[in-house]
């Protein structure tokens, strides 16, 4: 284990998306349990932004990368939800 969360964690397990063959997550977060602390900025820059006190994706759906699920796993109220856009399967944090 690398002690970094979800760093062991196979991030290939989502379905493809139907068509292209590429995979698009959905990145969510839930603005009433989000606290504002930063660390999904801090831990994907250029992924998330605080802004009045919530943090927001920078864009609903993107491409599968380690950060988002870093990102996500780092969340100290689990406010933000990855998904796979068109199965919906949870890709983190971990149930």
């Amino acid at each position: 284990m690398s002690g970094r969360p979800g760093a062991d964690r196979d991030t290939s397990a989502a379905a493809p998306a139907s068509g292209a063959g590429t995979q698009t997550w959905r990145v969510r977060v839930d603005a009433t349990a989000c606290m504002g602390t930063g660390i999904c900025a801090g831990v994907a820059p250029g992924r998330f932004q605080v802004r009045d006190g919530v943090s927001h994706p920078t864009d609903e759906f993107v491409p599968p990368t380690q950060q988002v699920v870093d990102a996500a796993e780092s969340c100290p109220l689990e406010a933000i939800a990855v998904t796979h856009r068109d199965t919906g399967a949870r890709i983190a944090p971990e149930e």
